[in-house]
């Protein structure tokens, strides 16, 4: 799957939409630095059984890109994806949706839950359900108090990661900072070990205003509670340790949620070991798709 099938109009913009299949509808959302065709391989596995759906968010590759001063809204996004459901008139769908793309399905089932039969989230970056961003002093004093182990992960995961990369960016250094920030949500390995295919995907969706601008907003711990319908948290194995944390903090607060681990995979787990992170996704919807 190269080329998009569709361009739905909704919203007021264009969507590269990637359709395959019939059956129970699945939503894939895409994270960071990506567009639809990193759920390729899932695509096609899916839609043996599923009316698959993939989509391109605003101002990733091929849709028209970010103009000048415009900012980069999690909220816009959440906006897209209940929009396309509506459009498309497959609510309530089943939606997978990997970081970025995770946490802006986790904000939908919140908002519009007749929209959402499950969800799949694949490490969502919600670090809000630890400090708000920016992080006010007493916040970071409170979790280093209280939870000193996860205070040192997130402001670490900041301090190394994140906050350089931006610095970077914002210097015009751009190759730089997309490196820093790769290796810290990468790891590595991984991040050296992206294919050629890949590293033009992630340069063709290197958004500026995604890396610098991006508020994500605090989540409230007793807002996940009224998230009725069925969950499963996926990480990888080999993931950086922040994305366990959080992990391990959304299986705390969802103690009906499934859980599992893609063995030999870092973040982008759906790429590293497609195969295992179809068979976790398809043994979940099951039953879910099949009644």
């Amino acid at each position: 799957m190269r080329a998009p099938t569709s361009i739905l109009e909704v919203a007021g913009t264009q969507f590269a939409i990637a359709k395959q299949g019939s059956g129970p509808p699945i939503i894939f959302v895409h994270g960071s630095a990506s567009d639809y065709r990193t759920w390729s391989e899932q695509i096609d596995r899916q839609s043996k059984t599923h009316n698959a759906i993939a989509y391109s968010r605003r101002f990733h590759w091929p849709n028209e890109p970010i103009a000048e001063g415009e900012v980069y809204d999690i909220a816009r996004h959440v906006d897209d994806l209940e929009a396309i459901i509506d459009a498309l008139d497959i609510g309530p769908a089943n939606l997978v949706g990997h970081s970025y793309g995770a946490f802006v399905s986790i904000l939908l089932a919140l908002r519009r839950p007749e929209l959402v039969r499950s969800l799949v989230l694949a490490e969502p970056p919600i670090i809000t359900l630890f400090l708000s961003l920016p992080p006010k002093i007493g916040e970071l004093l409170r979790l280093a108090l209280t939870r000193p182990r996860t205070a040192a992960t997130v402001v670490g995961f900041a301090a190394r990661g994140i906050e350089p990369a931006k610095a970077a960016i914002r210097r015009g250094e751009l190759e730089k900072g997309l490196r820093i920030h790769g290796v810290a949500v990468l790891g590595e390995k991984f991040f050296k070990n992206l294919s050629p295919s890949r590293q033009e995907q992630v340069q063709q969706n290197l958004i500026v205003e995604e890396f610098l601008g991006p508020e994500y907003p605090v989540v409230a711990r007793p807002s996940l509670h009224r998230i009725r319908t069925p969950i499963l948290l996926l990480r990888g194995q080999q993931s950086p340790a922040i994305f366990h944390c959080i992990m391990d903090e959304l299986a705390g607060l969802l103690p009906a949620a499934q859980s599992d681990v893609i063995a030999r995979a870092s973040h982008i787990m759906h790429e590293d070991n497609s195969a295992d992170f179809e068979t976790a996704v398809t043994k979940f919807l099951s039953p879910i798709t099949s009644g």
